[in-house]
C-alpha cells in the first residue's frame, strides 16, 4: 500500500504571508498539494499542519476519495515527518514524504518516483544543477573558487521510501543526535543511496514571486 505524508508545519517565515493558504488559480496550495497525491492513487494522505491551516485551507469540511487526515507538526522538520508516519494505517509498505509547498508535483511525477522506489528502495525527485555556481563572501562578494556543477543536483519532493527502511534511517538519525533537513540525509545515516528522479517542473513556493511564476506555470499546463 502507498501512502503519503505532507509536510505543512512550517511558518512561512520568508514568505511574509501563509504561502501555504495562498490561491494558486484559485485553490490553495497546500489543497493542490494533496489533491496530487490522490490522483496518484495513493491509499491515504497524512497532512501535518495546525489545525487553524487546516481549516484555513477547506480541507476540514473537504471530501476525498481516500482517508485525508491531520496531524501536528514537531519542533523541527524531521520530527514533523515522524508525526506522520506514526500517523500512517496499517499495511503502508511505501510512503512519500512531500512539502506541501512545492503544489506544482504532478500525478506522473509521484508515479515516476514511486517506481523508482520500488525498485530500488528509495528514490526522490530532483533536478540537475544547470547555473553557474559561485561561493561568496560574507558581505555577499564572488570569491575567485571554481565550483563544479558537474554531478550536482537539486533536492525536490516527493521523497519516496520502503517504510520500514525510512523508520530504519530515522532511528539513524535519532541514535547520532543528527539534524537533517531531508529523508535522503536520513537515509545516508544509515549508508542507503538513493535514486534521483526528474519529476517535472516542481519548484518550492518560498517568496511571493514564486507564487506568481507558479501561477503562471499552472495555466500554461491548463
Amino acid at each position: 500500500m502507498f501512502c503519503a505524508v505532507i509536510v505543512a508545519a512550517g511558518s512561512s517565515r520568508r514568505a511574509g504571508f501563509d504561502k501555504l493558504a495562498a490561491p494558486l488559480a484559485g485553490v490553495p496550495v497546500l489543497r493542490r498539494s494533496v489533491d496530487a497525491f490522490v490522483a496518484a492513487g495513493c491509499a491515504a494522505v497524512v497532512v501535518v499542519c495546525p489545525e487553524e491551516r487546516w481549516r484555513a485551507v477547506g480541507l476540514a469540511e473537504a471530501e476525498f476519495a481516500v482517508p485525508v487526515k491531520r496531524v501536528d507538526g514537531g519542533a523541527e522538520r524531521q520530527n514533523s515527518v515522524e508525526a506522520g508516519l506514526n500517523a500512517l494505517p496499517e499495511g503502508t509498505q511505501w510512503v512519500a514524504v512531500h512539502d506541501g509547498a512545492r503544489p506544482l508535483i504532478t500525478p506522473e511525477g509521484i508515479r515516476a518516483c514511486l517506481q523508482a522506489a520500488q525498485t530500488t528502495g528509495a528514490a526522490a525527485c530532483a533536478h540537475p544543477i544547470v547555473d553557474t555556481l559561485k561561493r561568496a563572501d560574507a558581505q555577499a562578494h564572488s570569491l575567485p573558487e571554481r565550483v563544479s556543477r558537474d554531478n550536482l543536483w537539486g533536492m525536490e519532493t516527493p521523497q519516496i521510501f520502503d517504510l520500514a527502511l525510512l523508520r530504519r534511517a530515522y532511528q539513524g538519525v535519532a541514535q547520532q543526535q543528527l539534524v537533517v533537513t531531508d529523508e535522503v540525509s536520513a537515509m545516508e545515516c544509515i549508508g542507503v543511496p538513493t535514486r534521483l528522479v526528474q519529476g517535472g517542473v516542481n519548484l518550492k513556493i518560498t517568496l511571493p514571486g514564486d507564487l506568481e511564476l507558479a501561477e503562471l506555470i499552472w495555466r500554461n499546463r491548463a
